[in-house]
């Protein structure tokens, strides 16, 4: 084969493997941010209006209860550390996945299926939870925050280069930004930066919006057997990335 040859051969794998990157990233994306805002509707309906995913959001509700007396602050207050703690053990995975050569994504995603399965188990024994701050509902609740704490991770650790996947503020305002540079044409480079995050961006806002809809809707119709949907949802991409990977080895 002349040198020509090899060079347009190895461009073609090259333009085939990026796209393949870029397809794993949208579906990535879109599959985490669609989970994100399912269980953060499905857990604050279940859950008298305890936020799983941005935990931060909690602290304006324990204003908000403290100043009208009503219950869940306790539900709320735990929820923080019991985030940090979830984070922290996901990192602690990773890195031991790390220190034998394997990709954390995949065993975090598991991890997150595992406790979302916990979840939706804890909330059909012990329903109906009616008290917020009762142990049964902290109970409950832990596993659907430690579920998101997870999955927060899984966003700074193996797709940060990735819109987040949990909270949709800072995707939006930076979406906006794209998008009128791009149309007032300030946008550098010819607006490739801006085009690039994007076209990261929009499709997750989306799903995240498309997911909250989904668990408002499926809690109100099947109670906590809707969990299931965002479990099946991450067993698909962590079939579907064990699939590529397994792709992309060489033969």
């Amino acid at each position: 084969m002349s040198p020509t040859g090899r060079k347009g051969g190895v461009k073609s794998a090259s333009s085939r493997l990026s796209a393949a990157v870029r397809e794993r990233d949208v579906l990535t994306g879109v599959s985490m941010a669609f989970v994100g805002g399912f269980v953060d509707a499905a857990g604050f309906m279940a859950l008298a209006g305890l936020f799983t995913s941005h935990v931060t959001g909690n602290f304006v509700l324990i204003g908000e209860q403290l100043a009208t007396g009503t219950g869940g602050v306790i539900a709320k207050l735990v929820a923080l550390p019991i985030f940090v703690l979830s984070v922290g053990s996901a990192r602690l995975v990773a890195l031991a996945m790390e220190r034998r050569k394997i990709a954390p994504m995949r065993p975090l995603l598991l991890m997150e299926a595992l406790l979302l399965s916990a979840f939706l188990l804890a909330g059909m024994v012990l329903s109906p939870l009616r008290l917020p701050d009762s142990i049964e509902a902290i109970f409950t609740g832990m596993f659907a925050v430690t579920a998101m704490g997870v999955q927060n991770a899984i966003g700074r650790l193996s797709i940060a280069h990735l819109a987040t996947t949990t909270v949709m503020t800072v995707n939006v305002a930076q979406a906006t930004i794209d998008a009128l540079d791009i149309w007032l044409g300030t946008a550098a480079d010819q607006g490739k930066p801006a085009r690039a995050r994007l076209w990261r961006m929009a499709p997750a806002i989306g799903s995240f919006a498309v997911g909250a809809l989904a668990g408002a809707f499926g809690f109100a119709l099947f109670a906590f057997a809707c969990v299931a949907v965002p479990i099946v949802a991450l067993l698909a991409l962590f079939a579907l990335l064990g699939t590529q990977a397994a792709g992309n080895m060489p033969g």
